[in-house]
C-alpha cells in the first residue's frame, strides 16, 4: 500500500484533532483515532502533530456511535480498537499482493468493524442495536484512501482553494441535497436529516462503504468530522475557518476552533473534528 513514488517521501502531514462532548449530551458517544503504521506496528498520535509521509502510513477517522445509555459511547471505541487491531494486518496483505487493491482492503476492513459491533450486540442486552458511523482516511505518500458509511463526513479542501463533502450522508435528506433537490439550508433542518440508512452494527445485514482515493497535492487539506460539527456550521463558514488558519498561528488548534464555532452556534450533538494538512 505504501507507495514509494520519488520525491513523495518528503511530504509531511500536519494534524489537528479535538471532541467534545458538546453541551447538551450527558456522554460523548464519538470517538477519533490518528495512528502512524507499517506493516510491523501501529503507534497511537497525538491531537496535534506533524510527521513526514516517507516510512510510515497515517490513518485518521472519525466515529459516531448509537445505541441506548452507554452503547454508543462503546459502539465508536470499539471502532477505532478494531481498526488499530486489523491496520497492519490489512497493510502486509496490500504489500504482498494478497488483496488487488485498496477498495477491497478497506470494504474488508469496514465488514470486520461491523462483524465485532454485531457480535457484541448479540452477546450482551445493554448493546443490543448498537452501532456506529465511520470515516475513514489512509494516508500513503502520494494518494490518500478513504471509506466511509453513515453521516459523519470527510471534506477535501483542495490547494487550489473550495472545499468538497467527498463522503455521501447514508440518508435520505443527503440523497436530495446531492442531487440538488433541497439546498443546504434545507437540509440542515430538515426533521430526517439524522435517519440513517447504513451504518455499522445497528442490525444491519450488509456493509457496502463508500470507497475512493485523492492524489495529494502540497497544501491540499482534509476534514473529517461527526456531524454535530455540521450541525452547527455551513460548509461556507468551515472553508473559511480552516482557510484563514492556514496563516494563522500553528500552535493553535484549528480542529478546537472549529468545534467552539459549532458549540457558538448552538449545536446539541456530541461534536469531533480532525484537520489534516498536507506539506
Amino acid at each position: 500500500m505504501h507507495d514509494s513514488t520519488t520525491g513523495a517521501g518528503t511530504r509531511r502531514l500536519h494534524w489537528f484533532g479535538q471532541t467534545d462532548r458538546g453541551r447538551i449530551r450527558k456522554n460523548n458517544e464519538d470517538s477519533f483515532l490518528a495512528l502512524q503504521f507499517d506493516a510491523r506496528e501501529t503507534h497511537f498520535l497525538g491531537k496535534i502533530g506533524d510527521a513526514s509521509l516517507g516510512h510510515y502510513d497515517y490513518v485518521f477517522a472519525v466515529s459516531d456511535g448509537m445505541g441506548g445509555e452507554k452503547a454508543g459511547e462503546f459502539a465508536s471505541r470499539i471502532t477505532v480498537e478494531t481498526i488499530t487491531r486489523l491496520l497492519p494486518r490489512s497493510y502486509r496483505q496490500a504489500a504482498v499482493g494478497l488483496q488487488p487493491g485498496f477498495e477491497d482492503v478497506l470494504t474488508e476492513l469496514f465488514d470486520q468493524v461491523h462483524r465485532a459491533l454485531m457480535h457484541y450486540g448479540g452477546s450482551y442486552s445493554e448493546c443490543a442495536g448498537m452501532g456506529a458511523t465511520l470515516s475513514l482516511c489512509w494516508f500513503a505518500p502520494t494518494r490518500m484512501y478513504f471509506a466511509h458509511i453513515g453521516d459523519s463526513r470527510v471534506y477535501h479542501l483542495p490547494a487550489d482553494g473550495g472545499i468538497q463533502q467527498i463522503s455521501h450522508d447514508d440518508t435520505h435528506v443527503g440523497w436530495l441535497y446531492r442531487n440538488a433537490k433541497i439546498n443546504e439550508r434545507e437540509a440542515r433542518t430538515h426533521p430526517r436529516r439524522n435517519v440513517l440508512q447504513r451504518a455499522l452494527g445497528a442490525d444491519h445485514q450488509f456493509v457496502q462503504p463508500q470507497v475512493g482515493a485523492v492524489d495529494l497535492q502540497p497544501g491540499d487539506r482534509f476534514l473529517l468530522c461527526s456531524d454535530g460539527l455540521v450541525e452547527g456550521l455551513f460548509d461556507a463558514q468551515i472553508h473559511e475557518m480552516i482557510r484563514d488558519a492556514a496563516t494563522g498561528a500553528p500552535e493553535l488548534n484549528i480542529a478546537q476552533r472549529l468545534i467552539q464555532a459549532a458549540l457558538g452556534a448552538h449545536t446539541r450533538d456530541n461534536i469531533t473534528a480532525v484537520v489534516i494538512e498536507v506539506a
